[in-house]
This record gives structure tokens, C-alpha cells and sequence, in this order.
């Protein structure tokens, strides 16, 4: 009987893998982006799997609550999430990034829940013969759309650690345009995202103008990661008026965007000043949104998704999915998730296209149009490669990165980066 099964092993792997040097707000991607592959094994033998954060802080909390789920059944979701919250808290020593809610160490509860509920899901799919997104009241739609998410990027990392990657040099509005013309001949994207909040807002205008000239019709985002005053904001809200899809996060702060919402035609989209059901709550009295980006890496998982997914309705609110390095573990959990919400009224964001490693069987995750399809077999319907697994767990131990810090890194190029916020 399924609920005979218990779990008896947690294993976690951290991994590094190649990142390029991709520019935002914050200072530029260092050349390894970390990440933790969690393993959930059974009595029976079986092995659920998730993704999550690799940094040191993270790693420490998902060290201290592998125990939690020693003996429970793959089942006991709410009970693994009691024991979760009563046991995990904020540490100190973070590097916390404003533009990462996923670093801030306040969400050290739901982060981990959501790491071992992902993998207990696909446990209790394998149990039951059920893909995730039936264990989540089944699909609204056979595949889920993502975004061309474009960068400014260098051509390669200043201390060369590995040969450049194939997109070359992203700083000139040709050079976008040929960014965003590549990633969809590979991928078939319907819409196109720019990480700005890196040069003067002029450039970046002048970006999506070349966009939007290159390829008319699309829909078109712009994300400066806060760091536009209000002034600059609403300075630039006529010229973005016309072009974008919607606006996200141009300004700080749940008040700033309050204020600018009354100067744009635009939606204002989040993934940065609504990161918890508090900022919701206040978010909605004050008008500052009408674009949610979830994340069910920060927000508690698939099941806290779903919720937010419904709050979002009510408050008629689109929604759409923030992303961060990953591979193909987090993009299928994020698939599962989104194919089970009816009011996914964007396409998602996903940095999948920048990662070129895997550790999942059969290698990277294909993208038809622009989507991925909605799995059909057993749980997350995605297999670890040991093999890559392991190569990947070399390239941690060997790469000397611990902690995410763009703000060092850029100081290679720029010794004066001082990384404020907001910047322009």
C-alpha cells in the first residue's frame, strides 16, 4: 500500500555549472551558477528529485531539515511542512540580493518545503503511476509557454575559466535584436523579455524600440530590477506605453510602484515588492500591480503556488513565472505547476536557454513554439543522469564559488562598481 512507503534517505548534491556573463542590475553573473540536487529515497527504492539553491546558506538549512522527512510517507505533505516551519528559520550570514528574493534568508522555511515537496510529488506520482500536474487537480493545457529572456552580456568572463559561449557580445541595440533573433530560430519563442537596469535607460528604450521594429506584433517586456528611481520611471512610461506587454519592477518598493501605475497605460508586473502574502495583502490595498510573477522555489512550492495562482484571480491580477539559473529539474516542476493553472495569462520566464549543462537522462529539455510539453509519465518525468550528476558535484568542488556575488564580479571589470539601488 502507498502509504507503507516511507522515505528513509535524503541525499544532497550540490552542483556548479557554466554561466555566462550576463549583466543586471546587481553587476554581472559570475562564470558558475550553483544549484542543489536533492534526492528522497524509499523504503521500496525509489528516488524523488528536486532542485533548488546551491548557495552555502542554503545548503545549511536543507542539511539541517533532511531529517525532518526520515519516516514519513511521500504522502505526508502538510506534516512535512509542520515540521519545516517549527524547525527551519532565518540564519544570519546571507548574501542577499534585492533583485533575488530567493537569497533572502527569511524565506528559508518556504524554500526548503518547497525542495522536498517537489520531490515528494514526484515520489507520489511514481507510486501511483500519475504525472505531478494530476497530483495538482490535472492540466489546463497540454504544453506551457516561456519567454525569450535576453541580457546585456560581455562575450566572455573576464577570467576566461572556459572557452566564450556562442552568443557573443549583447550590448548594442543590433546586437539585442540579433540575441533575440537567435534564441528564437533555436527555440520558437512567442514573446521576448530584456533583463535591463544596467545602462541608461535611453539605451535600454532604445533596445526595445529595435525590438519591437525587428519583430512587430510580439509581446515585449522590460525588467530594470528597481533600478529606475519613480522619476526615471514615469519619465519613461510614454515611450514604453506603446511598445511593451507589460512593465516589471522599474522602480523600489511596493509605494513607488503604487505612483508610477498612475502615470503608465502599462501593467505593472513583480517578482520584487510582492514576495510574501503580507506584500500581497498591501500590494492590493495600494494598487501597486496588476502582473504577479510566482516562484515555487521562494514562494513554498507547487501546492503555494496554486494558492497565490487563486489570490491572483480574485484580485484580477495576470500571472506569470519569475526564473532563475536552472536546469531541467526546476523547468519541469515549473511546467507541472504552470499547466495546472487556468490564469497563467503570461508566458513564463525561464533562463534554461543560457544554461548549456544537465543532469537530467537523455540531456536538455526541448521547447516546441516557445513551449514545453506537460509530461505524461510518472511524476516529475524527468530521470538524474549520475554520470552528469557527478560531473557536474566535481565542477562545485573545484570552482571556488560558494556565494552568488555579482557585485564583486563586476568589480573585475568596473573596480568603481558600487552597485547601488536604484541607480538611474
Amino acid at each position: 500500500m502507498p502509504r507503507q512507503i516511507s522515505i528513509t534517505q535524503v541525499r544532497i548534491t550540490p552542483i556548479a555549472f557554466r554561466d555566462g556573463p550576463l549583466l543586471n542590475a546587481a553587476g554581472i553573473h559570475e562564470p558558475w551558477a550553483l544549484r542543489a540536487i536533492v534526492e528522497l529515497e524509499t523504503s521500496d527504492g525509489r528516488v524523488g528529485i528536486s532542485e533548488t539553491y546551491g548557495d552555502e546558506p542554503m545548503l545549511r538549512v536543507l542539511d539541517q531539515a533532511k531529517d525532518l522527512v526520515i519516516g514519513l510517507s511521500p504522502f505526508d505533505l502538510n506534516q512535512m511542512e509542520e515540521r519545516v516551519r517549527a524547525t527551519i528559520k532565518a540564519t544570519p550570514g546571507a548574501v542577499e540580493f534585492e533583485l533575488a528574493p530567493g537569497s533572502h534568508a527569511a524565506k528559508n522555511a518556504p524554500k526548503v518545503i518547497s525542495t522536498l515537496e517537489v520531490a515528494m510529488l514526484d515520489l507520489q506520482g511514481q507510486i501511483i503511476g500519475a504525472p505531478v500536474v494530476d497530483l495538482l487537480g490535472g492540466k489546463v493545457r497540454d504544453a506551457v509557454p516561456y519567454s525569450a529572456y535576453l541580457f546585456f552580456k560581455y562575450a566572455e568572463h573576464i577570467d576566461k575559466p572556459y572557452a566564450p559561449d556562442a552568443w557573443g557580445e549583447g550590448i548594442s541595440p543590433e546586437q539585442i535584436v540579433a540575441q533575440a533573433q537567435r534564441m528564437i530560430d533555436l527555440y520558437g519563442f512567442q514573446s521576448i523579455k530584456l533583463k535591463g537596469g544596467v545602462f541608461e535607460p535611453a539605451h535600454e528604450i532604445a533596445c526595445m524600440q529595435a525590438l519591437a521594429k525587428a519583430f512587430p506584433g510580439m509581446p515585449l517586456r522590460l525588467d530594470p530590477n528597481a533600478n529606475w528611481t519613480l522619476e526615471t520611471s514615469i519619465k519613461a512610461a510614454p515611450a514604453l506605453d506603446e511598445i511593451l506587454e507589460y512593465y516589471e519592477d522599474p522602480c523600489p518598493g511596493l509605494e513607488g510602484m503604487a505612483e508610477l501605475q498612475k502615470h503608465t497605460k502599462l501593467p505593472l508586473a513583480t517578482n520584487m515588492v510582492i514576495t510574501t502574502m503580507d506584500d500581497f495583502r498591501r500590494g492590493c490595498n495600494m494598487g501597486s500591480i496588476k502582473v504577479l510573477l510566482s516562484d515555487h522555489h521562494y514562494w513554498g512550492g507547487l501546492r503555494a503556488t496554486q494558492t497565490l495562482a487563486r489570490m491572483a484571480k480574485l484580485w484580477g491580477f495576470g500571472m506569470s513565472m519569475h526564473s532563475n539559473s536552472h536546469l531541467g529539474i526546476s523547468l519541469m516542476a515549473m511546467t507541472h505547476v504552470a499547466a495546472s493553472v487556468p490564469n497563467l495569462t503570461y508566458a513564463c520566464d525561464t533562463h534554461y536557454p543560457w544554461q548549456e549543462e544537465e543532469v537530467i537522462k537523455g540531456g536538455r529539455v526541448v521547447f516546441d513554439n516557445g513551449s514545453v510539453r506537460v509530461p505524461t509519465t510518472p511524476g516529475l518525468g524527468v530521470e538524474l543522469d549520475r554520470e552528469k550528476l557527478a560531473e557536474l558535484h566535481e565542477q562545485y568542488l573545484t570552482c571556488g564559488v560558494r556565494n552568488r556575488d555579482d557585485l564583486t564580479q563586476m568589480r573585475k571589470y568596473q573596480p568603481d562598481f558600487t552597485g547601488k539601488n536604484p541607480r538611474f
